[in-house]
This record gives C-alpha cells, sequence and structure tokens, in this order.
C-alpha cells in the first residue's frame, strides 16, 4: 500500500517548543492530520495551534513523558495506515511528502521510510558497514534518525514502537535495531529534503537546564542501550571512557570554578552510574 494525504498521520512531541513549533507545522500539508503531543503541558499551546490549524489536534500529556513515550502516545491516537514522527524544530521542503508518497509507490516493504536532512555533512542516518549506494535513489540504511522518519503501522501491527525506559537519546537507534534484528527494511529518500535546527526544540531561555538535561541523559542511554543489546560488560568497555574523562573534568572545572561546566560533567557522572546501578531514567528539567 503506497501513502497518501489520506493515510497518513504526522507526530509531533513538544516540550516548550512554542517558538518552533508553527514553522514545523507550516511546512506541512494542510490536508494532512497532525497530533501533537504536549509535553509540558501548556493550555495555552493546545489553545492556540488549535484554532490556528483546523488539522491539528494537541493531546497534553499531563507530564513530561520524553520522546519515545510521547511518540508511543502519538502512535495510540492514530487510526491511519503511516505515522510520520517530527522534532518540533524540523521543516519539510515543499515537495519532501510529494517525493515520499511517489517513493512508496515502488518500495513497500519498509518498516521505516524517512527523508534526509538538507545538511550533507550531518546525515541523519547511519549505513549498513560495506554498503554503497546511489545518491540520487532511495537507498537501505542501517537507521535513522528519529528527528523525522516515517513508521509503516500497517505492516508493524504488532511491533512495540519505543521502549519508554529512554527518556531522551538513542530510543531511535533502539527501535531501528529491533525492526533490523526482525528483518525490517529502513531506507532513506534522498528526493525528500529536511531541515533540522538541532537541538533547538525548546525554548532558548532554559538552554543551560536542557544542557544539563541532554548530558545527563546521553550518557544515562549510552549504558543502557548497550547492556540491553550486548550485555553489561560490552556496555562496561563502550562508556569507560566516558566515564574517565567526566571524572577528571569534573575535578578540573571544580577547582577553576567554571560552575557551567562542572554541572555538566556531574550530570554527565550521575546519569552514566545511575544507568550502571540499573536505576531508571529518572532526570528531569528543573523548568
Amino acid at each position: 500500500m503506497s501513502i497518501t494525504r489520506q493515510n497518513l498521520s504526522v507526530i509531533i512531541v513538544s516540550y516548550k517548543s512554542e517558538h518552533v513549533i508553527e514553522n514545523c507545522i507550516n511546512s506541512i500539508d494542510s490536508k494532512i492530520e497532525i497530533i501533537v503531543i504536549d509535553n509540558s503541558n501548556s493550555k495555552d499551546l493546545k489553545k492556540k495551534i488549535e484554532a490556528k490549524y483546523n488539522n491539528v489536534r494537541c493531546i497534553l500529556s499531563k507530564e513530561n513523558l520524553g520522546m519515545g513515550a510521547g511518540n508511543n502516545l502519538g502512535i495510540k491516537n492514530v487510526n491511519r495506515d503511516f505515522a510520520l514522527i517530527l522534532n518540533p524544530d524540523v521543516t519539510l521542503e515543499k515537495n519532501s511528502l510529494s517525493e515520499i508518497f511517489e517513493v512508496s509507490k515502488e518500495i513497500n516493504d519498509f518498516g521505516i521510510i524517512a527523508p534526509i536532512s538538507s545538511e550533507a555533512e550531518y546525515p541523519n542516518y547511519i549505513l549498513e558497514r560495506g554498503n554503497k549506494f546511489d545518491s540520487n535513489k532511495p537507498f537501505a540504511v542501517k537507521s535513522v534518525d528519529g528527528y523525522a522518519m516515517l513508521l509503516n503501522l500497517k505492516k508493524l501491527i504488532n511491533f512495540d514502537f519505543f521502549d519508554e525506559n529512554f527518556f531522551l537519546y538513542l530510543e531511535n537507534e533502539d527501535l531501528c535495531k529491533r525492526l533490523k534484528d526482525n528483518g525490517e527494511n529502513i531506507y532513506i529518500v534522498p528526493s525528500a529534503k529536511i531541515h533540522h535546527l538541532g537541538g533547538r526544540a525548546v525554548d532558548p531561555q532554559y538552554k543551560n537546564e536542557i544542557e544539563y538535561l541532554r548530558n545527563w541523559h546521553w550518557m544515562w542511554s549510552k549504558f543502557y542501550f548497550n547492556k540491553k543489546h550486548y550485555g553489561f560488560l560490552v556496555a562496561l568497555s563502550k562508556v569507560f571512557k566516558n566515564l574517565i574523562s567526566a571524572k577528571i573534568k569534573y575535578f578540573y572545572y571544580l577547582i577553576t570554578f567554571n560552575s557551567f561546566k562542572r554541572k555538566i560533567y556531574e550530570m554527565r557522572l550521575l546519569g552514566l552510574i545511575s544507568s550502571m546501578r540499573g536505576k531508571n531514567s529518572y532526570y528531569r528539567p528543573k523548568l
């Protein structure tokens, strides 16, 4: 079955994203249903965008669920065959979805199909080792970044999508790995381009607290991902250099009185230690 405007929903998980989310919505065809999951539980945002856009439905999550659980909530509210996951700081080029629709007429064996980042130096995919591809044609990949991925819900009826133990980072890598392990295909469509601001989905006035959040969860997720798929010892080997580096830099910034940098490496240590001890990804931004 090919993708059309009628059988596609777009899911956008937002958190303090009022400054960018309308640019994202405006880049999507107004005939396509958009479901916004707002993790900041903003009634003002819900009222504003539902009044402005006839094709947008905003669901308030009541609590900050994170990316994976937020996307799962969006998927549960989709009654169509396909769901495009987008971050609120992503915009689509005018013909991006049309290009994906055309490709889906010929490629129907995908679990995920995704547009390509307009920033060639920052690719939004990872190739299988040794794979070559024609940059003018759709090509198979190992994984795609979670800020833009289109899921084939009809094909993946009994699949558990995002692992909700991840709050932030690597939930997309985990999803792609499980799909590939199940024999599913993941494709990039190079004629469908997107623009990603990169880490600007949250209002910049919260930048310090978000930086602490990112560092805590990056280390938590890195250990958890590797332990889940490869075992404790492999996970430990993957993070050992990070652990030593974070300790050294924490004490360096402590004695040089750089409180911001010290806090960053403190967050890295705390996130990593929490994951190594088997604790959940509990840290949340203090906004």
